[in-house]
């Protein structure tokens, strides 16, 4: 691992004209002119032009091709130039740390995982990670100097100034490990911390650059149950960073066998579609599965959350087989996540719902369908105007490609304070 403090070039980005022009260069897929960036930013034709002139020298962008548009000199073209910088993301999860290696247009070119490290020894911990990224990042063959940073995706609560993940549920011996601090040491990258939830929200808007919407949800179904929130372009992170702890929202279980204790018919979402649990319920339907948990909704041993793992991948192949027991269970799941998506969607008055999630991804052919229906038809939708519920296509790695966008996000993103990554 490093023994130097590397993204010495984040610096030299810097300056809050250079990333107006990088971000409107970014959107436009196409390319723009000067004239057109001018037009654009708001910003002088001279300063455009020394904008530009810095981020080609930087590799950042390059000159690609002219157009003729009316009388006068042609129009050099501008475009992103991907590979001249990148972004590690890192998610997190009680089954495996998944790494990607996205380029500066925010395309994955190389992905990797390892198992969990028990937390018992942070220093361990530190060591497996910060080994994987800088492996990562060497089988790609790409430039250390042309790494921005890391982002690292973690279930909460986090304690984001102290850099801290605090006592996840589902990571039992993962309490105050100081991973941001010490994973930047080790690497000698900069680092960020987010929830998981909060980072799959970033890389949805930031992916999906001008086509994103300007408010929405996204679910998050892996391990456990949450939502990441954007509004008015801006990840919702509360007083703490730890916003989007979903899972004890109630909802109507009957569909899914009662409650985990066998009583009533309402109970919390979290606990209802708990993938362990929902691997027991299509057991006992005759789904033929191999693996599962014990404890309805808790993962309580490495051996359990693998055990859950495989169940799932299982599960998953029984929907695409057509296995009908199979097919509705996951219906009924999305059906019961739709209707806890119905309190967030009144609350906020947004228009769009996104599903996604490492396990998400797995049942969503029947899921989606059932949890679109369950929003848009719900009897307690309180928005008159038309709810958009769509799944995202970021696939099971959304987290750890999120956590990569929250760097290329702090250093692309134009902002008037604290453009870059501060730590």
């Amino acid at each position: 691992m490093a023994e130097h403090r590397r993204g010495a070039n984040l610096p030299s980005i810097g300056g809050f004209n250079r990333t107006v022009v990088l971000d409107a260069v970014r959107r436009s897929p196409d390319g723009l002119s000067r004239v057109e960036l001018a037009s654009r930013t708001g910003l002088s034709a001279q300063t455009v032009s020394n904008v530009t002139r810095f981020l080609i020298e930087a590799g950042m962008i390059v000159e690609s091709g002219t157009v003729v548009a009316g009388r006068g000199k042609p129009r050099t073209i501008l475009r992103l130039e991907p590979g001249s910088r990148y972004a590690v993301g890192v998610h997190v999860d009680p089954a495996v740390v998944t790494y990607v290696l996205l380029d500066l247009a925010g395309t994955v070119v190389a992905s990797s995982t390892t198992s969990t490290p028990t937390a018992d020894d942070p220093s361990e911990v530190v060591r497996t990670i910060g080994s994987a990224v800088d492996g990562l990042i060497a089988d790609a063959g790409v430039d250390v100097d042309g790494v921005l940073g890391v982002g690292i995706a973690s279930p909460g609560p986090i304690d984001v100034d102290a850099g801290i993940v605090v006592d996840p549920p589902f990571l039992p011996r993962w309490r105050d490990v100081p991973l941001r601090d010490a994973l930047a040491e080790a690497t000698g990258y900069p680092v960020l911390l987010e929830k998981d939830v909060t980072a799959a929200a970033v890389g949805e808007m930031f992916l999906a650059g001008e086509s994103s919407a300007r408010n929405f949800a996204f679910v998050y179904f892996g391990t456990g149950f949450g939502v990441g929130l954007v509004v008015d372009h801006e990840p919702v992170r509360g007083v703490g960073s730890n916003a989007g702890d979903a899972g004890h929202i109630m909802v109507d279980q009957r569909s899914l066998a009662g409650t985990p204790d066998g009583s009533g018919t309402r109970g919390e979402v979290g606990a209802a579609v708990a993938p362990d649990r929902l691997v027991r319920i299509a057991r006992d339907r005759g789904v033929a599965l191999s693996g599962g948990g014990d404890a309805a909704g808790v993962v309580s041993s490495d051996e359990a959350v693998d055990a859950v793992n495989r169940a799932w991948d299982e599960l998953a192949e029984a929907i695409v087989a057509g296995d009908e027991a199979a097919i509705t269970l996951a219906a009924e799941a999305g059906t019961v996540m739709g209707d806890a998506a119905v309190v967030i969607v009144n609350l906020l008055d947004i228009d769009r719902v996104v599903f996604g999630g490492p396990f998400w991804s797995r049942i969503a052919s029947a899921a989606l369908p059932a949890a679109r229906a369950a929003i848009v038809g719900s009897p307690l939708l309180v928005p008159k105007h038309a709810v958009d519920v769509v799944e995202s296509d970021r696939g099971a790695d959304v987290a750890a490609v999120g956590a990569a966008c929250l760097v290329l996000d702090a250093a692309l993103s134009p902002r008037a304070s604290g453009l870059l990554i501060r730590r």
